[in-house]
């Protein structure tokens, strides 16, 4: 008689990487299927369980041990501080974090807005620059345009929305791609579990990047 598979709970946000995260964990052996939009926040799809977050709330979830591992963008991780296991970069949603002002500008920068007010601080200490952060939700680069911001520490995929509104990036602060994360003690408990599933995972993404 074979033993009944191991309770998984998977925290994945909401878009994209949702959609690819599913795919990806379903070609890795788990019982995982789209689900039908609906205004569900948790699925149950044989022994896992599917959580789906906000972008900012996968990292608490698998830190804190409700969810046993989690999909996330490398952006959203760093920005959080969370000590999570991170065993692999998945590949996809690539963009990275840029340093932005509208073109040309050359007056002192004095506010800079962003939705990642950690990394921004961060990188300002790192180069000496004396500026207040501010933290924004959405339309990062309108803070350029109005004038609420000096400059904007943003996400760029392709650069086309930054060319439609006269703004350049200055510096790149990091790449960022969705990436595998896991609780620390889950990972002991369930080591049985998550170990092949982890690996399976490595394997897939090997194929599809090699």
């Amino acid at each position: 008689m074979s033993a009944e598979p191991t309770p998984l709970t998977l925290a994945l946000p909401k878009g994209r990487i949702f959609e690819e995260g599913v795919a990806l964990l379903s070609r890795a052996g788990l019982p995982l299927e789209l689900p039908e939009k609906s205004r569900a926040l948790q699925w149950h799809m044989g022994h896992v369980t599917l959580l789906e977050l906000r972008n900012q709330d996968v990292p608490v979830y698998v830190d804190l041990g409700i969810a046993d591992m989690g999909i996330v963008g490398k952006d959203v991780l760093a920005e959080s501080g969370r000590s999570v296991y991170e065993p692999l970069d998945l590949g996809f949603s690539r963009c990275r974090l840029s340093f932005i002002r509208e073109v040309g500008a050359t007056s002192p920068i004095a506010r800079v807005a962003s939705k990642y007010p950690n990394l921004t601080r961060a990188y300002l200490l790192e180069r000496g620059m004396l500026a207040e952060v501010v933290k924004l939700s959405g339309n990062i680069e309108l803070a350029a345009l109005t004038g609420l911001a000096d400059a904007v520490v943003d996400l760029v995929q392709t650069g086309s929305t930054l060319k439609a509104n006269n703004l350049e990036e200055l510096e790149v602060l990091m790449y960022s791609s969705a990436r595998l994360v896991v609780n620390r003690t889950a990972l002991k408990l369930k080591r049985e579990t998550l170990r092949p599933l982890i690996e399976r995972l490595r394997e897939l993404t090997a194929q599809e990047t090699g």
